[in-house]
């Protein structure tokens, strides 16, 4: 096999699987170590792949996070669904936090007059909730990120440190073996804490957030109990959330 040719099924690999180490592309192609790292050196000066220790990952694809306002004219039939499966596990009585992303409202969307206790930093949620009469709205005071509609800093923080929910429903740009990831640090910070103060971690993440990397990692795969998303995932994933006893929903089409 010409390099150019092994070079094309390296990439095709990557797109597959995320990642590939140096012993990887020896055994798949029975070539030598040296070999091996040539083919990586070759691909990363064409910019195509990232080198890390002891293989190779595909570049981060860098996308503008639109405003909070323009993501809700795009919140997708998948996200919908994802939050009518999310809002279906709060029980009268319990005491949830909600964080700041769109597929997280999806879920308020549904939560219909169900009793609870709901913590949040979002004025979007807290709106939104506001016309449910058995809702209990708290809303955490801290300085607005006007962009994306959210409160954040140490005041947001320490007045989470003095609750203890039953469940936090929490959004990711990004979701991979690295972790749960996301754009911005201050809102990453804040949903950090959340997941500390919550007995159970539900995850809300549409098939296009899976193996995805941002970049500021907010928690690890071990930190969550439930994910939701909207189609099955590859097996090398799912296999992922078994070894962190994470369970998963999928939140199906009609």
């Amino acid at each position: 096999m010409y390099q150019e040719e092994r070079l094309l099924e390296i990439l095709n690999y990557l797109e597959m699987n995320k990642r590939i180490s140096v012993e990887q592309i020896c055994g798949l192609f029975q070539v030598s170590r040296d070999t091996a790292r040539r083919d990586l050196v070759k691909l990363e000066e064409e910019k195509k792949i990232i080198r890390t220790r002891g293989g190779a990952i595909l570049p981060s694809s860098r996308h503008e996070i639109k405003d909070y306002e323009n993501r809700l004219k795009m919140v997708s039939s998948e996200k919908k669904r994802i939050g009518q499966v999310a809002a279906s596990l709060i029980q009268n009585g319990d005491r949830i936090i909600l964080d700041t992303s769109t597929t997280v409202q999806a879920c308020a969307e549904h939560m219909d007059q169900v009793s609870c206790t709901v913590v949040t930093n979002s004025i979007n949620q807290a709106e939104l909730l506001s016309s449910n009469q058995n809702a209990d709205i708290l809303l955490l005071g801290g300085k607005l990120q006007k962009e994306h509609r959210f409160l954040y800093g140490t005041s947001v923080i320490d007045k989470l440190s003095q609750y203890q929910a039953d469940k936090a429903f929490i959004g990711v740009v990004g979701l991979s073996v690295d972790g749960l990831t996301l754009a911005h640090e201050e809102d990453g910070m804040v949903k950090r804490k959340m997941i500390s103060q919550a007995d159970e971690v539900i995850v809300l993440a549409d098939h296009t957030k899976i193996g995805v990397i941002e970049f500021f990692k907010f928690a690890e795969l071990s930190d969550i109990d439930i994910l939701i998303t909207d189609q099955m995932p590859e097996k090398g994933f799912t296999d992922l959330l078994k070894r962190f006893n994470v369970d998963l929903l999928i939140a199906e089409g009609e």
